[in-house]
């Protein structure tokens, strides 16, 4: 295997790509004249992205020792920045199998280095006492260092940055809550850091001598609780102070469920966030500077991160989010060619409408759906879907849109991904709220002879058993209305200058 060009840089594995800081760290390494080969279990999800053409994307699983094999061909650094985030029972045993993979295989194939970034963990306390998701990150790192390939592992705390899960927890609690009922951990002190500091340290362990070996903590100039972190939010943000009262016994658990019910962020993901709070986590050394200086002003203090990542928020130019990464648990398997599903059940409700607009105002309308413009049938429906999404430990309908008008393959939008894309004619939907079988939602854009559009939608849902069976029926009476509506109102939006409610 090579790459696309063999002239240039050291030649970099990306893992993880799909996710937040993956694809953030991919055109950095480009920027800094590095070749860049992605692996990734899905390709397509990176297709959309800016930098897809200048690097080479391979498919494979970090759990499949064999693509990784053929991914570390020719490959000069190797970054491993995939992890199951304490999500499902197991992870730990998948975490500690992939990353022996990962290490045997870059033994193998000559890899001159692996970066792994992991969690920052406290000194004195011992391993058995972490959370399951810090004790994981903690073992993967040693795992690496032991591989027999020169390791840089950095380990950092609280990663402030727009769209990361630990900024959007800390945003819409703060902003949400003017008055809170906090757990105890809101006490811990933490260092934070800024996503681009932590890209900077990156990037520039590519180029560590031979001879390191090693952990580095990294973290940003402040060390604070999470209390503090929320007041300085309220202010940087224009807030009124915030008024918080601790209550004790409001455990990691319990506060990862009031977490998911006020933040896009699920239970699933807040809890080990929730957990990884119970401890200091505060560097101890800051000897990455030996081998990546720190310029003027870095790494940037926590209110100027705090400031970039609100500024690219409010700019909508947020590149990467939590919700990149594909959830764990959720259903991935795309809709399959054969209409009959080989035989199986495959439950549809189709809708059609002439649009007295054109295809392109039309595509605006359907790629603009979700988030903030909503799903133009009976919010309080959708809502109300979305809630018991959450209740029942799902996605809910709140992790919004990475960008409000573009979409790519592989963004999430509220309780469903973006499982393909034709731009101008086709948006298929997947599902991945919990359902007791599959589901997708395809919206088409035809032009007609007098270069009007025509609009189809169509709703599919392969059922799980017995209840998948009695799910589809039992909610088929409110399709006319939820389904109906949706279709009647883009078809409206869309033959007028300035869509109006979207519901």
């Amino acid at each position: 295997m090579e790459s696309k060009d063999d002239s240039g840089g050291p030649r970099c594995l990306v893992t993880g790509a799909t996710g937040y800081i993956g694809g953030r760290l991919v055109p950095e390494l480009l920027a800094a004249g590095h070749r860049v080969r992605c692996l990734a279990r899905t390709p397509e999800k990176l297709r959309d992205h800016p930098w897809a053409d200048e690097t080479e994307v391979v498919q494979g699983d970090v759990t499949d020792a064999e693509s990784v094999a053929a991914a570390m061909r020719g490959v000069d650094i190797a970054y491993y920045l995939v992890h199951a985030l304490g999500s499902g029972p197991g992870f730990e045993r998948t975490d500690r199998d992939a990353a022996r993979i990962f290490g045997e295989q870059a033994e193998a194939a000559g890899v001159r280095r692996i970066v792994y970034l992991g969690g920052l963990t406290p000194a004195d306390v011992p391993e058995r006492e972490l959370s399951p998701h810090l004790r994981s990150r903690a073992e993967v790192g040693r795992i690496l260092l032991d591989s027999g390939v020169p390791a840089t592992v950095l380990r950092a705390a609280v990663i402030i940055g727009s769209g990361s899960a630990s900024f959007e927890m800390l945003r819409y609690l703060t902003e949400r809550l003017p008055v809170m009922v906090t757990p105890s951990w809101v006490s811990t002190r933490v260092q934070p850091i800024a996503v681009r500091d932590a890209l900077r340290y990156l990037v520039g362990s590519a180029r560590m001598p031979a001879d390191v070996n090693r952990a580095f903590d990294i973290g940003g100039p402040d060390v604070m609780t999470y209390r503090d972190m929320m007041q300085e939010y309220a202010r940087v943000a224009g807030l009124p102070r915030r008024l918080l009262l601790p209550v004790p016994m409001l455990s990691p658990g319990l506060s990862s469920h009031w977490i998911g019910l006020v933040t896009p962020v699920p239970a699933s993901i807040a809890r080990p966030l929730a957990e990884s709070l119970r401890h200091e986590v505060v560097c101890h050394e800051h000897d990455i500077t030996e081998h990546v200086p720190d310029g003027p002003g870095r790494p940037f203090p926590f209110a100027t991160a705090l400031s970039l990542a609100l500024q690219r928020v409010r700019e909508a130019r947020v590149t990467t989010r939590w919700s990149s990464a594909s959830t764990p648990g959720i259903p991935s398997d795309p809709l399959p060619t054969d209409p009959d599903w080989a035989g199986g059940s495959l439950y549809t409700d189709v809708r059609e409408r002439d649009v007295d607009a054109s295809p392109d105002a039309l595509w605006r309308v359907v790629e603009g759906i979700g988030g903030e413009n909503g799903w133009y049938s009976l919010p309080p429906a959708w809502a109300v879907r979305g809630w018991l999404d959450r209740l029942v430990g799902g996605v809910g309908l709140r992790r919004g849109r990475r960008d409000a008008q573009r979409l790519r393959v592989g963004d999430s939008l509220d309780f469903w991904r973006v499982e393909e894309i034709e731009r101008g004619r086709l948006l298929r939907l997947r599902a991945e709220m919990r359902l007791p079988g599959l589901a997708w939602l395809e919206m088409y854009v035809e032009e007609r002879e007098d270069g009007r559009s025509h609009y189809r939608q169509r709703a599919l849902f392969h059922p799980a058993g017995l209840l998948g069976h009695a799910y589809w029926w039992s909610v088929s009476p409110f399709h006319a209305v939820v389904f109906g509506g949706m279709a009647r109102n883009i078809a409206l939006a869309a033959g007028r200058e300035t869509p109006g409610d979207r519901g």
